[in-house]
């Protein structure tokens, strides 16, 4: 009987948790895109997911690398 290969996380649970924070402040309404926060207030839940992919990157939780566009 052939053996089944368990698949990997593709993200770590320290990733999703700060994409997690990251929709809760996108939420709230405190969080702010750009570099140290000078842009205007995240709307859209995709934006806030990519920032909150980034800053997991930052902390050095396992997230796939960014596309190259």
């Amino acid at each position: 009987m052939p053996t089944k290969k368990t698949s990997s996380r593709k993200y770590s649970k320290a990733a999703g948790k700060t994409v997690a924070s990251a929709v809760r402040r996108m939420k709230s309404g405190t969080l702010k895109s750009g570099k140290s926060g000078k842009g205007g207030t995240v709307k859209s839940r995709e934006q806030a997911i990519a920032i909150g992919l980034s800053e997991a990157r930052k902390k050095g939780a396992k997230v796939p690398r960014k596309k190259a566009s």
